[in-house]
């Protein structure tokens, strides 16, 4: 039987009070998308409003573009039960600071999805999705941890610092987890149990094949 993955998208389409768009970064879904179709997965593609998602215009690639279309349709958070997929991939973007944070519907999700072993994992901006995320019990789900994520350092590079709601990195901390890091842009996946999470767009593939070794599938070179 094949293993199944649920990707998640942000629904968030707009950069703050910038008015410039943003949404999910194309290759942190199309990347891993590759590695774990490759390795006999079925994928599926959810975000918290349901439907056609939006993407970060600047992340439109020729080379991905195809990809797109998994951004089409998507199903809504709502619907999903943490028995429903043997995977959870949170996909990174922008638009995932402000609409992924403190998401009801992640939090009644991933936490018992962790609990039953399930493999979760996130990537870039993606890990966002962690920060709030409670056990039972009312502990973070990541504190004691190993995670990654974008950086306070990547962030400034990218001139958009004010423009956060907050920033990952200092967030991820406050968590209670144990952050750790690359210089910019270099490829940084982090793997603590069940748990894998990537730093960049550069990392993107990289959680694909941790996910897919976590799965027992083959692992894509």
């Amino acid at each position: 039987m094949k293993q199944k993955v649920l990707m998640i998208v942000t629904s968030h389409n707009m950069l703050g009070s910038t008015g410039k768009p943003t949404g999910l970064y194309l290759s942190e879904l199309a990347h891993p998308y590759e590695v774990l179709v490759e390795a006999g997965c079925d994928i599926t593609v959810a975000s918290p409003k349901g439907g056609d998602a939006p993407i970060d215009p600047g992340s439109i690639a020729s080379e991905i573009e195809k990809y797109a279309l998994l951004a089409k349709n998507t199903k809504a958070l709502h619907t999903i039960k943490p028995e429903d997929y043997d995977a959870y991939l949170v996909v990174g973007g922008h638009g995932t600071m402000w609409d992924l944070a403190f998401n009801a519907d992640l939090n009644r999700i991933l936490p018992a999805a962790f609990a039953q072993g399930k493999v979760v994992a996130a990537v870039c901006h993606g890990p966002v999705a962690l920060t709030h995320l409670k056990n039972p019990d009312g502990a973070f789900m990541i504190r004691n941890k190993k995670v990654t994520g974008f950086t306070n350092e990547e962030e400034f590079a990218a001139g958009l610092t004010k423009v956060m709601p907050f920033l990952l990195e200092d967030e991820l901390i406050k968590a209670g987890a144990a952050y750790l890091k690359k210089p910019n842009w270099a490829a940084n996946v982090v793997v603590d149990g069940n748990l894998v999470t990537g730093q960049n767009p550069a990392s993107a593939k990289g959680v694909g094949e941790a996910v897919a070794s976590l799965l027992c599938v083959e692992e894509v070179k």
